[in-house]
């Protein structure tokens, strides 16, 4: 292969596309990360103190909220 075939070839801009792409993949998902591990880390704290807060000698369901139907079905 002389060097104006090389010149010509196109094979290596695939590689720089797809190089490219995987950087902005990379990038959107430490941004998603960054947004997503403030409220994954309150809610993960707001948990681990809830079960911290239980007694499972008493009754370990009292604070629970008791959802009902109160849709009537019509005839």
């Amino acid at each position: 292969m002389n060097l104006a075939n090389f010149i010509k070839s196109e094979s290596g801009a695939v590689t720089v596309d797809w190089v490219v792409l995987t950087a902005a993949l990379v990038g959107l998902g430490l941004a998603v990360m960054s947004v997503v591990s403030g409220g994954v880390e309150n809610l993960s704290t707001d948990i681990g103190q809830s079960l911290a807060d239980t007694d499972p000698l008493t009754d370990p369901f009292a604070n629970n909220t008791v959802f009902t139907d109160t849709v009537t079905p019509t005839p």
